[in-house]
């Protein structure tokens, strides 16, 4: 257990007191918002404030202790999957999904389901998401809790507070600022974020004998920059395999198909705004993953050199906390993690939070337009659901964060599946989507029971039987309506 002091307290009830005070600044400044600026920011969101907001939404409280204990106790293989982000995914993101989304006015990335194919299908993908939305904001809170209580040694009922106390910081300020108020804020998370992975790194280095010259040479010696292993087979991490699976079934369909993001580029005035955000959020997010890799590496290099040997911990996770909680021993250090670590935690919930709103307004109660209380209302609800799903957690199993983060990115796989087949196939039809969506679902159990498939494998087995069977099935259905194809990458010419 770690004792804090004053210091470190202090920073961290700053950060919160300021994180609370811009949510009631907000809700003053837009007391009337209707639905579309609660939760679109009646699309005139400044590029540059979007940009950091959508780093900070993907940027969740397991990236701030996964990335340093990757670079720590493994290799740089998982920034091999994360440069799909500028390199792939943004390129995709550019040219393909966002200029369609764009250009059929969309408030909710599933009214897409019902453009290409029917309503059904509209509400079936607004309840995967709702499924992988809770699943994973639940999982996120928790592993919070987790990392804070490997720090300062937590008793059962204190542990229940932290995850009560973070979630209600995260409701109050989602619930009176609106998506607006939700940016912005993500903008501070985003300083917040950046700033403290600089100053841990910085700190480190002073205290490594030749400094950054030898955390390269000791990192070269035990293979930690390596990122691609092509001998490795399909069920190995890391491997060639392991990298692509991540990059294209895990990170492609949250940035394409999953509203917390998309809701991000609908917020803007028109797809160049979108475009200057888009290529933002790769740079921040290239250079904020490669600081946190690089934060694990040097800590690493740090216990070879002055005892020689890696502590024994109970999970490899706490490397970073416990460094800093007794190994840097500098004043407002530990408070200065914990602000990063709610900054983390708080970017995802609140996005999250806002967007599972807006799949329910504007996918299940038909858009109607509804007033700014019964927004906050509605949203204080749902946010105290994603708390619940929090506390629930560690009764679903012992390694229920692993297990909710595949079932996550199956419900995305399954969506992506389908929106690539009413983007690009022609034929495609309502009938074909859902026989291949119940493939698709077939695929993610045969990948389930099967224990020799590991869990970052079930997005594919989840995307392409829903792609190749919806495809192929649609062929025994009626053709798609000229106003359905409007829902194609590029409209034909009919």
């Amino acid at each position: 257990m770690v004792v804090i002091g004053f210091l470190d307290w202090a920073i961290v009830a700053v950060y919160v007191t300021v994180v609370i005070g811009l949510g009631v600044f907000f809700a003053r400044k837009e007391k009337n918002q209707d639905t579309d600026e609660y939760f679109v920011g009646g699309r005139q969101m400044n590029w540059f404030a979007v940009g950091l907001s959508i780093f900070s939404a993907a940027f969740s409280a397991l990236s701030f202790v996964l990335l340093p204990r990757e670079g720590a106790f493994r290799n740089w293989s998982f920034m091999a999957a994360l440069l799909f982000i500028p390199f792939v995914i943004t390129p995709l993101l550019s040219y393909i999904f966002v200029p369609l989304y764009t250009r059929l006015g969309l408030s909710s990335v599933y009214e897409y389901l019902e453009i290409r194919f029917t309503p059904r299908l509209r509400r079936l993908g607004a309840l995967l998401f709702l499924g992988y939305a809770f699943g994973w904001l639940g999982s996120m809170l928790y592993a919070m809790g987790l990392i804070v209580d490997a720090v300062l040694g937590l008793s059962e009922l204190q542990f229940f507070a932290v995850l009560v106390g973070v979630g209600l910081t995260a409701l109050v300020y989602t619930s009176f600022g609106g998506f607006k108020g939700i940016v912005w804020l993500d903008v501070l998370q985003a300083i917040t974020l950046g700033g403290s992975v600089i100053i841990i790194l910085l700190l480190v280095l002073a205290r490594i004998d030749g400094g950054f010259a030898t955390v390269v040479e000791v990192g070269r010696e035990h293979a930690k920059f390596d990122m691609l292993s092509l001998s490795a087979g399909p069920a190995v991490q890391p491997s060639i395999y392991w990298v692509f699976v991540l990059g294209l079934f895990v990170y492609l369909p949250g940035y394409t198909t999953s509203q917390v993001t998309v809701q991000r580029y609908l917020c803007m005035p028109g797809l160049k705004q979108a475009r200057r955000a888009l290529t933002l959020n790769a740079v921040m997010s290239t250079v904020v993953y490669t600081l946190f890799m690089l934060v694990g590496t040097t800590v690493f290099v740090y216990y070879m050199q002055k005892v020689g040997h890696m502590p024994e911990l109970a999970r490899e996770d706490q490397i970073l906390p416990h460094f800093i909680a007794h190994d840097l021993r500098v004043p407002g250090m530990v408070g200065l993690m914990l602000a990063g670590l709610f900054a983390a935690a708080m970017s995802t919930l609140d996005g999250g939070i806002n967007s599972i709103t807006a799949v329910v307004v504007y996918d299940w109660m038909g858009g109607r337009k509804t007033s700014a209380m019964f927004n906050r209302v509605l949203t204080a609800l749902i946010g105290l659901g994603v708390i619940g799903a929090a506390v629930l957690v560690p009764a679903i199993g012992t390694n229920v964060i692993d297990m909710i983060t595949a079932v996550a990115s199956t419900f995305l796989g399954l969506l992506l599946g389908v929106y690539v087949l009413g983007m690009f196939f022609a034929r495609a039809n309502s009938g074909g989507a859902v026989i291949g969506l119940t493939f698709g679902a077939a695929g993610i159990i045969f990948a389930w029971v099967n224990p020799s498939i590991p869990n970052w494998w079930c997005g594919a087995f989840a995307f392409v039987p829903t792609l190749l069977i919806g495809r192929i099935a649609s062929g025994f259905f009626p053709p798609p309506t000229s106003e359905q194809k409007r829902g194609l990458f590029i409209t034909p010419k009919i």
